[in-house]
């Protein structure tokens, strides 16, 4: 096997569109000289801090549980043989920039649970898109790409094409 000098990072979190952000860097990554790095972050939820003692090993747990079937829905018994996965503790926008420093490119999903879905990206692939220094590719939440259907005019016609 042909050793690859980079990774496309894969912000993983069990969504539709993290798992179809893991087959479409799979298919792109072998362009890019890189490797698959699937990245799923986890944080214990800062409403229970100084209440409740963190059980830091179960929320890891739960997290590569997750992770590991993300991998699974997205590539069923035969995930890429160069594919890495990382549980990485902190919050998702700050983790996955960071992650990106060193990527050939950062793949995320587009979940965006604000009032005017489908007008704006969620916050972390926002963040993503505004700090990262590598490319970003930010897919929709259901996965699929869009076709937007542009009207031109035909020169000098006035026909539409």
């Amino acid at each position: 096997m042909n050793q690859v000098s980079g990774k496309v990072v894969v912000g993983v979190d069990g969504s539709d569109s993290s798992i179809e952000a893991l087959r479409l860097a799979a298919l792109l990554a072998p362009a890019l000289d890189a490797h698959v790095h699937a990245l799923y972050c986890w944080h214990f939820p800062s409403i229970y801090e100084g209440y409740v003692p963190p059980d830091f090993e179960a929320y890891e747990g739960a997290a590569g549980k997750a992770l590991a079937e993300a991998v699974q829905k997205a590539f069923g018994s035969e995930p890429p043989q160069d594919l890495t996965t990382e549980l990485v503790r902190g919050p998702a926008p700050e983790m996955l920039v960071r992650a990106g420093d060193d990527a050939r490119m950062l793949v995320v999903g587009r979940r965006g649970h604000g009032g005017f879905r489908g007008l704006h990206l969620g916050s972390v692939s926002t963040a993503c898109v505004a700090h990262a220094v590598c490319p970003v590719l930010v897919l929709h939440e259901d996965g699929k790409a869009r076709t937007h259907h542009h009207r031109r005019e035909a020169a000098g016609r006035g026909e539409h094409g």
